[in-house]
């Protein structure tokens, strides 16, 4: 089970989530509580293991924005959020190694998340950040044959029943394992690593070694 622990706006709170067994952090460019700017999260990325995933997660950001974001800030993956459209999706697709796409539970577009050129599918509450749970049974319409990775109200309570129900390749928490908003609470996210990874052992797909990571200091064609 990959996991990925998000909202993070510390160099202590990345560092945690990694030495507590997160796969991958996040880091929020879009109007919020947790939002960072791309210094801060470069200050903060060029110091993390390499084999750590990172990711920048934008909102109905401009294509061009996004990619430049992420090579500023030295990303590996951006997560979009909003209601990009498939042609903003692939051009950022096409600039950044990996990209998640996110869509609300229940989102009719779900259903052509194939057409959006993203590796990975997000499914999240209706309201981001809310750190409200969904019916789960609203998955079901995420295509088949890609990797799915859920959020929306997770936390290490729920979320070993969530995996059970919806069968994720990830799973994805920011709320659920804070005290306040972007301040991590370290006892909630080993408990949600540990449970997410018992609930679902057997190893995962990985990102491909290949695209990761990504030296952005030497692409030149963006």
């Amino acid at each position: 089970m990959w996991v990925k622990i998000c909202g993070i706006t510390s160099e202590e709170d990345a560092l945690l989530a990694v030495a507590m067994g997160a796969d991958a952090v996040g880091f929020v460019f879009a109007p919020s509580p947790r939002q960072m700017s791309p210094s801060a999260v470069h200050a903060i990325t060029r110091r993390l293991p390499p084999e750590v995933v990172t990711v920048g997660v934008f909102r109905n950001e401009r294509p061009q924005t996004v990619v430049d974001t992420v090579n500023r800030a030295g990303l590996k993956v951006a997560q979009l959020h909003g209601q990009e459209s498939r042609e903003d999706c692939g051009y950022v697709s096409a600039r950044v190694p990996v990209v998640i796409k996110a869509f609300a539970a229940g989102d009719r577009r779900m259903d052509r998340a194939g057409e959006y050129g993203a590796g990975i599918v997000m499914i999240d509450a209706p309201s981001p950040g809310s750190g409200k749970v969904f019916d789960w049974r609203l998955a079901e319409g995420a295509p088949r044959g890609r990797r799915l990775l859920l959020a929306g109200g997770l936390d290490p309570d729920n979320v070993a029943e969530a995996i059970r129900t919806v069968h994720p390749w990830g799973v994805d928490v920011s709320t659920g394992v804070e005290t306040s908003p972007g301040r991590k609470d370290p006892t909630r996210v080993r408990s949600f690593v540990q449970s997410a990874k018992a609930a679902e052992p057997e190893p995962y797909a990985p990102l491909e070694p290949e695209s990761l990571p990504f030296d952005w200091q030497e692409e030149t064609n963006l």
